[in-house]
């Protein structure tokens, strides 16, 4: 399975789920995605595909931005996008 893949089925979960997902662009290392939810939930998400890695720049930067009380995700497949989609929108969360 693709990257852009996972990005897509990320990108329809999150819709469904009532929230959006945006590419980050413009920024070296940057999560490839930001994703609002509802009740004013925002993540940041690196996706990769199987067996893919996150490079030198972006541990940074993702280490960065949880330094600042944010949350940053990496995904490598559908399911963790569902899973990590559904922590967040079931009504216990």
């Amino acid at each position: 399975m693709l990257e852009k893949d996972v990005e897509r089925h990320l990108s329809a979960v999150v819709l469904k789920a009532g929230g959006r997902c945006c590419k980050w662009t413009g920024t070296m290392g940057a999560p490839d995605r930001i994703v609002f939810l509802p009740r004013g939930i925002v993540l940041f998400v690196e996706v990769k595909k199987k067996g893919g890695k996150v490079s030198k720049i972006q541990e940074v930067i993702h280490r960065q931005l949880r330094s600042l009380g944010t949350e940053v995700h990496v995904i490598w497949s559908k399911e963790d996008a569902d899973t990590l989609i559904a922590k967040y929108t079931t009504s216990a969360a």
